[in-house]
């Protein structure tokens, strides 16, 4: 938004530069983008009046003129332009003036002689000023300008326009006066508002037209009044010209400039209709769907139904808060209006623009929000400029509000102890208070709080952060000291990373490659692999894809899509894991999401080989999951149990746990499974991450070992098929004692010579005192133990061969 300085300075005028000014803005959130002065600079040029115009002798289209300037004498001169007069003012660039040029070097006026006759300067028009060229011939002055005043001054043409940049949510900005209002709170001064008559007394019976709002909601505040018998042979008045040109506007004529000047002064879009074009009442509706409208700028669109629209009898007038209709537009002949000033719902405005491809001064407004309360003021504001300047006469001002739908102003409570944890620094309660109020602001201070109500024109404050803002940028965010925050910071190192790393090495060096894929899955393949153990699916409310609709309650369900793909490429053995979160549950409020690690694995052990190969089988898994455990874990505390899991294969599946917590399960895909996933036989395991890494990170005591020998006893017996293998194992530790250092499993043996329903099993027993060298006598005592326990415990029989 351009706005002129002086412009602004008549409301504040703090006494600071240009410069200063700019910075202030900009450091308070709204951003300076450019700063220039009115006209490029030069020198020597004053407000002159021609005295005389004589025909040149020899050339038609020159004159000479005789020019005062204050001088002692006039200025004898020869000018071409057609519209020099005896009697007019004009800019007069006397000898050594420097007038701006394209180059930057700037253009000296020297003395010349034109055809014969002597010319002491020159007659300027607007452009040789750096101003826009509205005639074709000299720049025509007042009347009552003061001869041999500096035209720069005269003109203002030092004063400085800014750019400022005003952002989405600073709507009140848009206005002299809400740039006015942010440079008194800043330097803490007054602002000189300009004397608004609450309402102009309706001098004019004629009655206005009666207004209906049907649209309450997107309209619940529209004023209407008619101002009749204005004089239009009255122009624009020239500080309301320059106003506008500075501020980036065209003049178009008189009752276009006020609403022009008001919008920009006020920050109120205002509309005039000339009133002798509506037929019957005004009402406030939403548009007709396929409703058509001329607009001022001879676009004819077409309404889809939910734009709002100010029409008559006859149809729509204009596209509310946009831009106005061609049928009701003011021309120079118009001479009664209807004024119009109302307060639309941003929501009704918003994209409507866009929609049609217009981007107006009042569409910019009204779609960031503009101060319900302001209407009544625009309104006295506008009908007081046209009826002073003018002799119109006011009639009454017809009014349709609905007051349950203005937006409605919340409290908010501001802690004073949170102002300081957000802007770092003590700030006095009593200067929360100024700042606030007088950015308009009703405050309550309490013992340890603020209660501020904000003004109908911040549509954007709304929670207690919103005033810490406004308190540091008006406090100054120079005046904020530059410190170091001060930080509890915990030394402790998080090493989840770095272990998960090195699992992950494990299975890659095991001939595994990762994948990462996404969290979502397919609901299919969810269904296939349902179990009650694994809890409830989560659907998404609006998932990206049909394929990718629920959250996925098992790493699985990225890693066979993944296996399919391959298999379906001539990829025959396919080895991948994963890392990332299960999600079980069916509401956001009971989601359990747990980190995990997955693998799947397809094919023979080894790649084709010149050598035997063979398939896959669970022992081969076993072992590829059981690298991803310390190798210094006692192997008494790793627990295997037959997997129940309705999607795994009921005798090549198992439920892995570690000290009795269950960490996982592993195990073949139960072939129905495999086959509706057209998948040959196909391993799989997904363990929490959790219990590993708590196992990773415990600390091993380091020992020195044992230099007496070790001995070794082996015992085969024969028990029944149904006693597992850890069963057997636990009693042959809890009866061995300290003496057992090792052992493990070397033979099963099921044939001939076995019973039926039995197995034979061989074990190995290291035995081995950290003290002193082991006996033969005690070492058969301790392994006596052991078969003694076997047998009691599990009715095994001791072989002999």
């Amino acid at each position: 938004m351009k706005i002129s300085e002086q412009w602004l300075r008549q409301w504040v005028n703090p006494n600071n530069s240009s410069e200063q000014l700019a910075e202030q803005l900009t450091m308070a959130g709204l951003e300076i983008d450019d700063r220039f002065a009115v006209a490029r600079a030069f020198s020597g040029v004053v407000v002159g009046e021609v005295i005389s115009v004589e025909q040149h002798p020899d050339a038609d289209k020159l004159r000479v003129t005789q020019v005062n300037i204050g001088a002692s004498e006039p200025l004898q001169i020869v000018c071409g332009a057609p519209n020099v007069t005896v009697g007019m003012k004009a800019p007069v660039a006397t000898v050594g003036a420097i007038l701006p040029s394209d180059n930057g070097a700037g253009f000296e006026i020297k003395n010349g002689n034109l055809r014969g006759v002597d010319s002491n300067g020159m007659l300027c028009g607007a452009s040789e000023i750096d101003l826009t060229d509205s005639i074709d011939g000299l720049l025509e002055l007042p009347a009552d300008a003061p001869i041999g005043m500096d035209i720069r001054e005269y003109l203002g043409l030092d004063n400085q326009i800014l750019d400022i940049s005003i952002t989405p949510n600073r709507g009140d900005c848009f206005s002299v006066r809400g740039i006015a209002r942010e440079i008194s709170v800043i330097n803490d001064l007054p602002m000189q508002q300009p004397e608004i008559p609450a309402n102009v007394a309706a001098t004019d019976n004629s009655a206005t037209p009666a207004v209906t709002v049907s649209a309450v909601e997107a309209c619940p505040r529209y004023l209407l009044q008619s101002i009749s018998n204005i004089d239009r042979s009255i122009d624009t008045p020239k500080w309301m010209q320059d106003a506008l040109v500075q501020s980036g506007l065209r003049s178009h004529n008189f009752l276009v400039d006020v609403t022009n000047y008001v919008l920009m002064e006020l920050g109120q879009p205002l509309h005039a209709f000339d009133a002798d074009t509506i037929v019957g009442d005004i009402v406030v509706r939403l548009a007709e769907p396929s409703e058509t409208i001329t607009l001022l700028n001879e676009q004819t669109i077409t309404l889809t139904g939910d734009e709002l629209v100010i029409a008559d009898d006859k149809g729509a007038l204009a596209l509310a808060g946009i831009m106005g209709g061609q049928r009701s537009s003011v021309t120079d002949s118009t001479t009664n209006i209807v004024l119009e000033s109302a307060f639309f719902n941003p929501l009704a405005i918003a994209a409507r623009a866009r929609r049609f491809g217009l981007h107006t001064d009042a569409s910019q407004r009204f779609e960031r929000g503009v101060d319900f309360e302001l209407p009544e003021l625009a309104l006295a504001r506008a009908t007081d400029l046209i009826t002073s300047v003018t002799g119109g006469q006011a009639g009454q001002i017809v009014r349709a509000e609905s007051t349950e739908n203005l937006p409605a102003r919340a409290p908010i409570t501001l802690p004073l102890t949170k102002v300081r944890d957000v802007i770092g620094i003590e700030i006095e309660p009593a200067v929360m208070v100024r700042i606030l109020t007088q950015l308009g602001f009703e405050v309550e201070q309490q013992a340890d709080s603020l209660i501020c109500t904000p003004p109908s024109y911040r549509f954007d404050m709304s929670i207690r952060e919103d005033l810490i803002e406004e308190i540091a940028r008006i406090y100054g965010y120079d005046n904020i000291p530059s410190v170091l925050p001060h930080l509890q910071v915990s030394m402790d190192y998080d090493d989840t990373a770095d272990l998960t790393h090195e699992m992950k090495l494990a299975l890659v060096d095991n001939g595994y490659m990762e994948a990462i894929s996404f969290s979502f899955s397919d609901a299919k393949i969810e269904a296939l692999l349902d179990d009650k153990a694994l809890g409830e699916v989560l659907a998404l409310a609006n998932p990206i894809s049909s394929d990718l609709a629920v959250m996925r309650r098992t790493l699985l369900s990225s890693l066979l899509p993944c296996v399919q793909y391959n298999l379906n490429r001539q990829q025959p053995r396919v080895r991948f894991f994963e890392t990332g979160l299960s999600f079980v549950g069916q509401s956001i409020s009971e989601l359990v999401q747990t980190p995990s690690i997955a693998l799947v694995a397809v094919g023979d052990v080894w790649d084709e080989q010149a050598y035997q190969n063979r398939a896959l089988d669970f022992y081969d898994l076993k072992h590829d999951i059981e690298q991803l455990l310390p190798a210094q874990v006692d192997s008494a505390r790793i627990r295997y149990e037959r997997s129940k899991l309705a999607f795994l294969h009921p005798g090549q599946s198992a439920k892995l746990y570690i000290d009795d917590q269950y960490v996982g399960w592993l195990g073949q895909l139960h072939p129905n499974t495999a086959k509706q996933l057209d998948l040959p036989a196909t391993w799989v395991a997904q363990l929490s991450l959790a219990p590993l890494l708590t196992l990773v990170r415990e600390q091993h005591a380091i020992t020195t070992p044992s230099k007496f020998p070790q001995v070794r006893r082996d015992i085969a017996i024969l028990v029944d098929s149904d006693i597992s293998l850890q069963t057997l194992e636990a009693t042959i530790r809890a009866a061995a004692g300290e003496l057992l250092t090792d052992m493990w499993l070397f033979d099963v043996y099921q044939g001939d010579k076995v019973p039926a329903g039995q197995r034979s099993l061989a074990f190995a027993l290291i035995w081995q005192d950290r003290t002193q060298t082991l006996s033969d006598e005690a070492v058969k005592t301790a392994t006596d133990k052991v078969v003694q326990a076997l047998t009691e415990q599990h009715a095994a029989q001791l072989r002999d061969s």
